[in-house]
C-alpha cells in the first residue's frame, strides 16, 4: 500500500520538500539548502547524505521559488542570433555545458538585429538571472543598459562596444587576418580579396581590416567584396563577382559563407583549387570531403571558460573595471588553400 501522510495524501501525490530531505538525511533544512547552493559552506559528508536522501525521495530543487527568496536565480541568460550558422550551435553548446558544470542553468533567448530587445530584457529580468552572456550576432546596447541598471553582470562575445562594468571576450581576429593573407600567398594565390559583411559584425570588420592591412604592407591590393549577411547564400552569390575580378585567393570571414563560395565555384565550373579559399571558425562541415576547408579554429571550450570566469568574477565584484580577454586562433590547413 502507499504510505499515508497526516493530511491523507499519498507519498506519490505529495511533492517532496526540503523538510523531507532534511528529516531523511538527519540534518537541518539549512544544511539541505547549503548542499544545493554552489560554493556554500557544507562538509562533503553532509552534502553526500543530503544528495543520497534527495535521490531516494526523488527531490528536485525549485530554483524558481529560490530566486523569489534570494532575488537572484542560478539561471544565466544566453542571448544569441544567427542560429542558422553551425558555429553558433557549437558556441552555445560549449557555453551551456560550462555553465552547467559550474552549477548554473542556461536559458537560451534567441533574438535578431530586427527584434524588439525589450522582450528579451523582460524575459531576462523576469527569471531573475544571475548573469547574461551576449553572443556576437545579438544586439547588446539596450540589454546592457537595462541589465546594468538592475545590477545583472554581463559578458559580451566578439562585440566591439564598450560599456561601463561590462566585460568582453574577443577572438584574436588580427592574427586571423594577417595569417590568412600570408597563407594564401604562400599557397600560390596572386590576386587576393576578402569576403565580409563588415556592417553587421564586429569580428568580420576586424578580420577584413587585418587582412587588407597585411596585404597593403606587402604591396598587394586586396579588395573587400561586401555582402549583406555572412551566410551561405551570400557566399554562393558572391562567386560571380570573384570570378569577374579574377580573384584566385579569398578569405571568407566565416566558414558558413566559405562553404557557399566553394559550392558556388563548383556550380560555375571552376576546378577545385583554382580559387584558394580560407574560412574561419572550423565548423563541422569544414572537414567534410566536399569542402575540405582551410580555416581558423577559435576554440569554443576555451572561449566558454574565459566568458564564465569573467561572469563569475563580475558577480563577486560588480564595480570592477571593464576587462577584455582574447581567444587564441589556430590555422587548420586543408585542401582548399
Amino acid at each position: 500500500m502507499r504510505s499515508k501522510e497526516p493530511n491523507g495524501a499519498t507519498r506519490e501525490q505529495r511533492r517532496v520538500t526540503s523538510f523531507d530531505v532534511a528529516r531523511a538525511a538527519g540534518v537541518s533544512r539549512a544544511a539541505v539548502s547549503r548542499a544545493f547552493t554552489p560554493d556554500a559552506s557544507v562538509s562533503e559528508k553532509t552534502r553526500e547524505k543530503v544528495y543520497q536522501a534527495a535521490r531516494e525521495l526523488g527531490y528536485r530543487v525549485n530554483y524558481l521559488a529560490r530566486s523569489l527568496t534570494n532575488k537572484r536565480s542560478d539561471f544565466v541568460g544566453l542571448v544569441a542570433a544567427g542560429l542558422d550558422n553551425p558555429f553558433r550551435t557549437q558556441q552555445l553548446e560549449h557555453l551551456a555545458r560550462a555553465l552547467i558544470a559550474r552549477n548554473y542553468r542556461p536559458i537560451l533567448l534567441p533574438t535578431s538585429k530586427e527584434a524588439d530587445t525589450s522582450t528579451v530584457i523582460g524575459q531576462l529580468l523576469h527569471y531573475a538571472v544571475s548573469g547574461v552572456i551576449v553572443t556576437s550576432d545579438a544586439p547588446p546596447s539596450h540589454i546592457c543598459e537595462e541589465c546594468a541598471a538592475e545590477g545583472v553582470p554581463i559578458v559580451l562575445i566578439n562585440k566591439g562596444e564598450d560599456f561601463p562594468f561590462v566585460d568582453r571576450v574577443v577572438s584574436d581576429d588580427r592574427m586571423s587576418g594577417y595569417t590568412a593573407a600570408d597563407h594564401l600567398l604562400a599557397a600560390g594565390a596572386t590576386k587576393l580579396a576578402v569576403l565580409a559583411g563588415t556592417g553587421v559584425s564586429y569580428s568580420s570588420r576586424r578580420r577584413a581590416e587585418a587582412f587588407q592591412s597585411r596585404c597593403a604592407s606587402l604591396g598587394i591590393e586586396a579588395p573587400l567584396i561586401p555582402v549583406a549577411i555572412n551566410d551561405y547564400r551570400h557566399g554562393h552569390e558572391a562567386v560571380e563577382r570573384l570570378l569577374d575580378l579574377g580573384i584566385d585567393g579569398v578569405f571568407s570571414v566565416n566558414d558558413y559563407m566559405a562553404c557557399g563560395v566553394l559550392d558556388g565555384l563548383a556550380r560555375a565550373g571552376a576546378s577545385y583549387g583554382t580559387v584558394k579559399v580560407i574560412g574561419h571558425d572550423d565548423i563541422p562541415q569544414a572537414s567534410w570531403t566536399a569542402y575540405d576547408l582551410t580555416t581558423f579554429v577559435q576554440p569554443c571550450e576555451v572561449q566558454a571558460e574565459q566568458v564564465i570566469d569573467l561572469l563569475t568574477s563580475r558577480m563577486s565584484d560588480p564595480d570592477a573595471v571593464s576587462r577584455v580577454e582574447f581567444t587564441p586562433v589556430t590555422l587548420i590547413k586543408r585542401r582548399s588553400a
